[in-house]
């Protein structure tokens, strides 16, 4: 079978394919995968087997990650939870592997990366299996007060009246002045976890490429916001992308109060399920957090050719004793370092 190459960015086809294939999810999209360039630089790239000016049955998207330090890279997606491959029903993976190795050998590319959220691994196969994540997915078909039910009790359902009495108000958009809301959170998150914030331009990238499928929600008290989440929407799907507090506030359960509403609301217009996005399996707390609002959980793995020495990506929450040293930066330095570093990593 014959591979081409497309542009996603620039050929209608690749919006007709994700907007009716089953397995298309919001990584896929054009805004996701334009926020991703105009950030970071990364250039993405679709293979396909249909002929040049043919509908798209099937599609692979990647982005090109170039790094002097890290080395470059093909990955489907970089920062993205997952990107299934969107194969149609002849889709050979045997077929995607052989190009995937083609692919090494001519883009000179230090290693070539899948992220499916699952996928059978051929016989044969040269691909291997590097990081393991688990994927949270919370069902939003049964009735509204059943899955308030299937919250844990003490840490959501006390919680959340907790919130209702402590009357905090609730703002929900695409603003600038709540992505500035909601940064300022981030930057409070991040120094608490002695992580780098990502690059402010990527948040603001993504609402301008996404809006309205994409949404910040922001819970404050007395006119201070305390709690934040971004939200991304593709077709029935609403997926939680990002969260952060002010450790300040926290016995008010800001975070509690926005993950309800984001619930009640998604089911009232019609959405099926929320996707609470994949968690390293070492982040226990984490994984108990999503396990306790009733969600399922599906294992997933990187896809890798070829078998490197390093299996592993670069993670910025694996970093050694040096990642104490960002809860003592400001947060104009912690930002401007997320915004050199991040473009190296993926």
């Amino acid at each position: 079978m014959k591979i081409e190459n497309l542009d996603p960015l620039l050929d209608p086809r690749w919006d007709q394919l994700v907007a009716s294939h089953p397995s298309a999810s919001v990584f896929h999209t054009r805004g996701w995968l334009s926020a991703l360039a105009k950030t970071y630089g990364f250039r993405p790239v679709a293979l396909t087997s249909a002929a040049a000016g043919k509908p798209l049955s099937d599609g692979v998207v990647f982005c090109e990650v170039r790094s002097s330090f890290t080395g470059a890279r093909l990955i489907s997606l970089p920062f993205s939870d997952h990107a299934q491959p969107l194969m149609n029903e002849r889709g050979d993976p045997l077929e995607l592997q052989q190009w995937m190795e083609a692919e090494y050998i001519r883009g000179q590319w230090k290693y070539v990366e899948l992220r499916p959220v699952a996928w059978e691994m051929a016989s044969g196969t040269s691909l291997v299996a590097t990081e393991s994540f688990w994927v949270h997915t919370l069902d939003l078909t049964p009735p509204i007060d059943k899955i308030f039910r299937s919250l844990h009790k003490s840490c959501f359902q006390r919680r959340i009246r907790h919130a209702d009495h402590e009357h905090l108000a609730y703002e929900r958009s695409s603003t600038d002045q709540l992505v500035d809301d909601f940064y300022n959170l981030l930057l409070i998150t991040r120094r608490r976890h002695a992580l780098l914030p990502q690059p402010r331009e990527w948040f603001q990238n993504i609402m301008a490429e996404m809006s309205p499928n994409a949404e910040i929600r922001i819970a404050r008290k007395d006119g201070v916001a305390v709690a934040a989440i971004l939200t991304l929407r593709h077709r029935s799907t609403v997926v939680y992308k990002y969260g952060c507090s002010d450790g300040r506030f926290h016995h008010l359960a800001g975070m509690p109060f926005l993950f309800w509403k984001m619930i009640e609301e998604s089911k009232q217009e019609g959405f099926e399920r929320i996707d609470l996005g994949r968690t390293e399996l070492e982040n226990l707390g984490l994984i108990e957090f999503k396990d306790r609002m009733g969600t399922t959980r599906t294992k997933m793995s990187n896809l890798r050719y070829p078998k490197s020495e390093q299996t592993s990506g670069v993670q910025l929450s694996r970093m050694g004793g040096e990642r104490k040293l960002l809860k003592f930066l400001p947060g104009v330095v912690s930002s401007t370092m997320g915004r050199l570093v991040y473009r190296h990593i993926a």
